[in-house]
């Protein structure tokens, strides 16, 4: 059991033995490098740019079959190896076990009653494969002489884990042999179970991650092959695509943030045992126990004996999931839609609208989020759209005088209208922008159930299709409440109703009354990313930016007129034409105050 087996040839159609030529094969590593490092691919081109991508590392993967590491056994041989490596290392494992739970996978199962928030599990730090682990292994010379990998401690970790499975003596073999041989995050689908997830919100990120794996592949391919340091790596003889895309995709479904030694920073690790736990919707459960030097989780809720134990991985949407982890969630309670809205810097009343947003702490230009429960905006988009829809008049009531910054708290509280006119706007922009963008989807939400009927459906398939009829059921609902919303402060209007006032005392100033989690009406800055400094011209990193989080941006323009819906159809149609210069994101190394947090 755990034996493997490494193949440095291929055989042909013929049955013979063909050698792969390490001249052609640089030639194709060589084409992969500069096609991925070119210039973003133009609007409406990302799909064209993705299928010579894909045909290119194709070629690859056929040239590199059977070339593979391989365990021997199914992943399941190996959990009681990893069981008891575990346990001999000073991690919990008393009150449960591994167990294949179906259509979830493998999880974790209670061998006996565990109370919430008792403490079932830790692992110690000697047990994680983690940036300084890489830095202490055989990967350290050429990390501390290559910039890509001190920038990007996700493909640290890849490597890492690499280095590792090919090394017969690691101490972290039990783990490595327990992961999965293969993942369902779309790097495995098939090129129609991509194109399903044309026209979605989520089209750009699943497009972005298979062209920056191809060209990581391709640029540590050709490190590894002429640098006098990489070189000695045990990847030097046997680095195939699949094998990096493996290696990716077990650090992107499972890296979690933790402190280093002395608590001063933050580094990225794998954390075994741990990372079996499936997730379900409740709180974050996890932490790192300093003092004892462990990660440590508590139970989410009471869990039974032979009940699966389940975690919270953080407030994701389904897309990240879908991408990030390989599932659709069902139920989840925090999915949303990725809505690009900005301020043209053309507009006339731009140095108006912009300094209003700043001293409310919000960009200019942003990705804000629509969601699936009520209401589907959060504050900080409701003071957004006041803010886009307002008048020269209003924008100088917001501006001036003494109490002006008092009247920027109440932007974000929806008791507090900036006038009927702008909460009209605001709701018929919203209502357009919802319906425009479900006109960009392929086929309708009934088309989308009907094909979901299918028994025939693959996983991967399913998944595209559940996504894609997500986004349109948050737009859909969007759609509803933004007519819903017009209907009433149309209806206020004609009223002649009075609009609310605000004293400084008021109660109403300290959260938002609707069900928006309670939000306070003092904005919080949002930050619009943190750049790595890297160098520009490396041939990875060629044409992208490294981030920390998502920061594209799309302007939108409108015209001042005073018919509400030419008002707001005029911003639509410029924002319709700028929305579709997409940002291309590296977003090599995208953790957050959240388990799992994963991309690379």
């Amino acid at each position: 059991m755990g034996k493997k087996s490494r193949v440095k040839t291929q055989k042909s159609g013929s049955g013979a033995m063909a050698v792969v030529s390490p001249k052609e094969m640089m030639n194709l590593i060589a084409e992969l490098l500069q096609k991925c490092s070119s210039a973003a691919a133009s609007a409406g081109k990302e799909w064209e740019e993705y299928i010579q991508i894909r045909g290119l590392v194709e070629r690859i993967r056929k040239k590199q079959k059977g070339m593979s590491i391989v365990f021997e056994g199914s992943r399941e041989d190996h959990f009681p190896e990893l069981m008891s490596w575990a346990k001999e290392n000073g991690a919990s494992c008393e009150c449960f076990t591994v167990a294949n739970f179906g259509k979830e996978g493998y999880g974790l199962r209670a061998t006996r009653d565990i109370k919430a928030e008792e403490l079932f599990l830790w692992i110690p730090r000697k047990m994680l494969m983690t940036v300084e682990s890489a830095q202490n292994s055989i990967l350290g010379p050429l990390y501390s002489q290559d910039r890509i990998l001190q920038a990007m401690g996700n493909v640290t970790l890849a490597l890492h884990l690499l280095c590792e499975r090919a090394n017969p003596a690691s101490f972290w073999l039990p783990y490595i042999r327990s992961l999965p041989q293969e993942y369902d995050i779309p790097l495995y689908y098939q090129q129609e179970d991509v194109q399903l997830l044309l026209g979605t919100q989520a089209v750009q990120d699943v497009l972005s991650q298979y062209k920056n794996t191809a060209r990581q592949y391709a640029y540590f391919y050709k490190l590894v092959q002429t640098h006098p340091t990489a070189s000695k790596l045990p990847l030097k003889d046997c680095f195939t695509f699949d094998d990096y895309r493996w290696a990716v995709s077990s650090v992107m479904t499972r890296q979690n943030q933790i402190p280093t030694e002395d608590g001063s920073r933050v580094t990225l690790a794998l954390i075994p045992l741990w990372d079996m736990c499936n997730h379900t919707n409740g709180l974050i459960t996890t932490g790192y126990n300093l003092e004892d030097d462990r990660c440590e989780c508590v139970a989410l809720q009471d869990y039974k004996e032979n009940e699966q134990i389940y975690i919270f991985y953080g407030t994701r949407s389904n897309a990240e999931f879908v991408i990030h982890n390989g599932f659709f969630f069902q139920d989840d309670a925090h999915d949303r839609v990725k809505i690009k809205l900005g301020v043209s810097k053309s507009e006339r009343l731009y140095a108006m609208k912009a300094e209003v947003l700043a001293r409310a702490g919000i960009p200019a230009s942003y990705v804000f989020a629509l969601h699936c429960n009520e209401p589907p905006i959060s504050a900080q988009l409701l003071a957004f759209l006041r803010v886009f829809c307002m008048t020269e008049d209003e924008l100088k009531y917001y501006l001036l005088g003494d109490r002006a910054i008092n009247k920027i708290f109440t932007l974000g509280n929806s008791e507090f209208p900036v006038s009927w006119e702008n909460e009209i706007k605001l709701w018929t922009f919203l209502e357009t922008r919802a319906a425009l963008l479900l006109k960009t989807y392929k086929t309708t939400s009934e088309e989308d159930r009907s094909m979901l009927e299918k028994p025939d459906l693959s996983l991967h398939s399913r998944m595209a299709i559940q996504l894609r009829l997500a986004e349109k059921q948050i737009l859909e609902k969007a759609l509803a409440c933004g007519r819903a919303k017009r209907l009433y402060f149309q209806k206020k209007l004609e009223e002649g109703a009075s609009l609310p006032c605000y004293e400084e005392s008021d109660i109403a100033l300290l959260e938002n009354t609707e069900a928006d989690a309670k939000l306070p009406v003092i904005l919080r800055k949002v930050e619009e990313g943190q750049e790595i400094q890297v160098d520009e011209d490396s041939p990875l990193l060629n044409g992208m930016k490294v981030v920390y989080g998502t920061n594209a941006e799309a302007n939108g323009e409108r015209d001042q007129d005073n018919n509400v819906s030419t008002d707001v159809n005029s911003a639509l149609a410029s924002m319709e034409c700028s929305s579709q210069r997409e940002e291309a994101n590296l977003s090599a190394s995208r953790t957050e105050d959240e388990p799992k947090e994963n991309t690379v």
